[in-house]
């Protein structure tokens, strides 16, 4: 019981235009399956091409300046970085068209420095109410 485990795939190997395939399913199998998997695979490994390759993909992908792990983050940090410019600069479109309110009309930067600096004129008193 203790030599069975869970494989995730079983080889079989079909020639096809003179290249190997290797068809994965899903099935359960024995140690001896998993090691007949590993003799089919060692050739494959051996082949200085597909080695080379392997190396390749590894170094790229992990070990390079412009890995890939960087790479996603580097994507994910523009994303956000895209989401903050449309942000600010719809602040900036609304920040400037109450600027300009505030720079044509005395009555509104009147109201405003009531309601944001809390001012008041000589006979005046202000009560503040908070609601909780």
């Amino acid at each position: 019981m203790m030599n069975m485990f869970l494989c995730t795939f079983t080889l079989s190997t079909s020639l096809l235009n003179s290249k190997k395939e290797l068809v994965f399913e899903y099935s359960t199998c024995k140690y001896r399956d998993v090691k007949k998997i590993w003799y089919a695979i060692l050739p494959l490994l051996k082949n200085k091409f597909t080695l080379t390759m392997i190396v390749f993909v590894g170094w790229m992908s992990f070990f390079d300046q412009n890995n890939m792990i960087d790479r996603i983050q580097n994507m994910n940090q523009l994303h956000q970085l895209e989401k903050d410019k449309i942000y600010f600069t719809n602040k900036i479109k609304e920040n400037t068209t109450k600027l300009n309110e505030l720079q044509t009309d005395s009555k509104n930067l009147e109201k405003f420095a009531r309601e944001q600096y809390l001012m008041k004129k000589d006979n005046e008193d202000i009560f503040i109410i908070v609601d909780h």
